[in-house]
């Protein structure tokens, strides 16, 4: 699969405080690939830099020093613009036009005809569940309704490539549900889709391939298959019918004991006979309500980064360039 999107050394700085004597670093030196037909998700908590290396595969900033590349051209090259689709994380829409009006308007800024036009418009009001609003002013619509009618002008023009800024916002679990099959489907139609997301969920059912950013560095990225092991990484016993003392007794030092609910759930080690274990709880006059085997998820694999990845104490995270 050929490489569709690229950066190399991206970055972007802000000038900050009165003066502007400070810089802040919102992107430090990104580099990045996006292979063709692939879903690509984009990691971080807030602030760490996903909307602004959005905005600058978008054009609509500059960056401070690097580059990036769409479909082998820079960014910047407005040919490119017609085979992409966008949605940004807080989009603003002109919002006494209908959900009709407005997609109409988006496509006519392509080669379409009128007839196309009204063929997509279709087409994308059933796909993304409003086309029973069709009529009914954007002002008047719920935020989660909003985001439907983003992502159907985001790929009014039949993109081959889609950018989604935090496309699961706003959204009940019914809608997310619903835009998680409809980004399959365009992986499915042969698209590349590019989005970022703090829900760790949606990028362990979705994603081919992610990324971690965190104050702005890429501090993890690779295929989702290599990045969380597939190994056990721990057994976990759940029981009822037997009190923590006893449990204890019978366990001994072996397992982490804790109370869920009316259970006590132990963690064990991946390697720890379970037989005779099982034997002495119920010996106790336990029940085992179930055995799990435990491995590393997205978001053990997210936490581990992040926290290994945290700002010393008394460590600032603004870089003054006042000499004085």
């Amino acid at each position: 699969m050929s490489v569709v999107v690229s950066t190399e050394n991206l970055s972007k700085a802000y000038k900050a405080g009165f003066w502007k004597t400070k810089t802040i670093s919102a992107l430090d030196r990104l580099n990045l690939e996006v292979r063709e037909n692939e879903i690509f998700g984009y990691l971080g908590p807030n602030g760490a830099g996903k909307s602004t290396t959005l905005k600058l595969l978008m054009s609509l900033i500059h960056p401070s020093s690097g580059k990036a590349e769409i479909l082998g051209k820079p960014v910047a090259d407005l040919s490119i613009r017609r085979h992409i689709g966008y949605l940004p994380e807080n989009p603003y829409f002109y919002e006494y036009l209908s959900a009709e009006e407005f997609l109409s308007y988006y496509a006519s800024l392509f080669d379409f005809s009128l007839a196309e036009i009204r063929t997509k418009v279709e087409y994308f009001l059933k796909l993304t569940d409003i086309s029973h609003a069709r009529k009914l002013q954007l002002h008047k619509f719920s935020k989660g309704m909003l985001q439907r009618v983003g992502i159907a002008q985001a790929l009014i023009n039949d993109p081959k490539i889609v950018f989604l800024d935090e496309p699961m916002s706003g959204l009940d679990p019914i809608g997310r549900r619903e835009v998680r099959d409809l980004i399959l489907l365009l992986k499915k139609e042969g698209k590349t889709v590019f989005f970022s997301t703090h829900i760790l969920n949606d990028v362990e059912v979705l994603c081919d391939k992610v990324a971690v950013l965190n104050r702005g560095k890429l501090i993890g990225s690779g295929h989702l298959t290599d990045l969380i092991s597939q190994e056990v990484s721990h057994i976990e016993i759940v029981v009822s019918n037997i009190n923590f003392e006893t449990v204890s007794q019978a366990v001994g030092s072996s397992a982490k004991i804790s109370h869920s609910g009316m259970t006590l759930r132990l963690e064990l080690r991946a390697d720890t006979p379970l037989a005779p274990l099982v034997t002495r709880i119920e010996n106790a006059a336990g029940k085992v309500l179930a055995i799990n085997p435990v491995r590393q998820t997205m978001e053990d694999y997210f936490f581990k980064l992040i926290n290994r990845d945290a700002i010393p104490e008394g460590k600032p995270s603004i870089v003054s360039t006042n000499n004085s």
